[in-house]
């Protein structure tokens, strides 16, 4: 935005100072003239020496008084500019980090000195502004790099594919058309689990009320053939936990919990037990699987974009696209709620989501 120019701030401080400092001489001035010269004689031709005189007085004081109205003025100009300098010094540091800041340096960090007051309050959120703000773009980067990596790999074999089969004439056309569905299938997977993301991230939805028991009992109808194909065991327990949000979000959220729990079991006889209630007046589900044991290292980093907890190769239609959990956590912060995974000494994962509660919910 063009602005015409103006006054610095520090000379309008220093304005400021020498005006008060002249208004405070001239009423000074004032003051000895109105209860000191007023009650002396106006006697111009009086004898000098022997009784005062106004007119000599106003003659002696007036030139005085000038040359004290001057320096006053003189001195509040010199020491407003510099008490104003000093004053606006932690400001010019605070300027010269925004500037740096617009320029793409985000590492920067002003760490102003000193006690506390309005101008290390502000910088000290400027620094926690520009500390997020890096986390934040290094993270965008960094997910950015995981996604590209990601979406060129079926790319990569769509295009492997179709070039052998063009140099191949007689290779099988059903199982080509195979492959490059299930690659197709891949890519349009992680590209629709991405745009969820970005939607959850942004947290443009309607809220309105909903009942996570009910979304635990319907994901688990949905993924009971899954669970049963593997002979694992999945049970819905617990009461009506209801909360504010966005329906098809918190689903996919149960959803992706519940699939996780069921695809990263055990083999053969596993479990999965899905439960939901309220505690402390918010509602809680928490989902906990058996499964082989993860280090304790590791589990921070399950809610990462791309991260898996095991290098499990699958190849039915439930492959995973590592965005699972990082759905979940993006979920869950944009419903101002608290994601917690432990690891479960005998193996498998215990996850806890908090959301807040419905006014009047039991």
């Amino acid at each position: 935005m063009r602005r015409r120019p103006g006054l610095s701030a520090r000379l309008k401080l220093t304005l400021s100072y020498a005006g008060f400092v002249a208004v405070a001489g001239a009423l000074l001035l004032g003051v000895v003239w109105w209860f000191l010269l007023r009650y002396v004689p106006n006697n111009p031709k009086g004898l000098l020496g022997i009784s005062p005189s106004r007119y000599v007085l106003l003659q002696v004081f007036m030139p005085a008084a000038a040359v004290a109205m001057a320096f006053l003025l003189v001195f509040g100009l010199v020491g407003g500019w510099v008490l104003a300098g000093r004053m606006l010094a932690p400001l010019t540091r605070i300027t010269g980090a925004a500037r740096l800041a617009g320029s793409g340096s985000l590492s920067h960090r002003i760490r102003l000195e000193g006690r506390q007051d309005e101008f290390r309050e502000l910088a000290d959120a400027f620094d926690a502004m520009l500390e997020q703000v890096e986390s934040h773009v290094a993270e965008q980067q960094r997910f950015a790099a995981n996604a590209s990596h990601e979406l060129r790999t079926p790319l990569a074999i769509s295009q492997t594919l179709l070039d052998v089969a063009r140099k191949d004439p007689t290779r099988d056309r059903d199982e080509l058309l195979a492959r490059l569905q299930s690659v197709n299938t891949r890519a349009i997977d992680l590209t629709e689990a991405l745009l969820l993301l970005s939607r959850s991230d942004q947290g443009s939805f309607t809220r309105e009320s909903v009942d996570l028991s009910l979304i635990a009992e319907e994901v688990a109808e949905t993924l009971l053939p899954l669970a049963e194909q593997r002979r694992i065991t999945l049970d819905v327990t617990g009461t009506a936990a209801r909360t504010g949000g966005s329906a098809e979000l918190l689903l996919r959220m149960v959803t992706n919990l519940v699939q996780n729990a069921i695809v990263h079991n055990l083999p053969d006889g596993g479990a999965v037990t899905v439960h939901t209630g309220v505690r402390d007046g918010a509602s809680v589900l928490r989902v906990e699987n058996t499964g082989p044991p993860l280090a304790p290292e590791l589990v921070p980093t399950l809610t990462e974009p791309f991260q898996r907890g095991t290098e499990r190769v699958r190849g039915d239609e439930h492959a995973g696209v590592g965005l699972g959990l990082a759905i979940v956590h993006s979920v869950v912060r944009a419903h101002a709620g608290t994601l917690h995974l432990a690891a479960r000494p005998a193996g498998g994962l215990l996850v806890t989501v908090t959301l807040p509660g419905l006014p009047g919910a039991s």
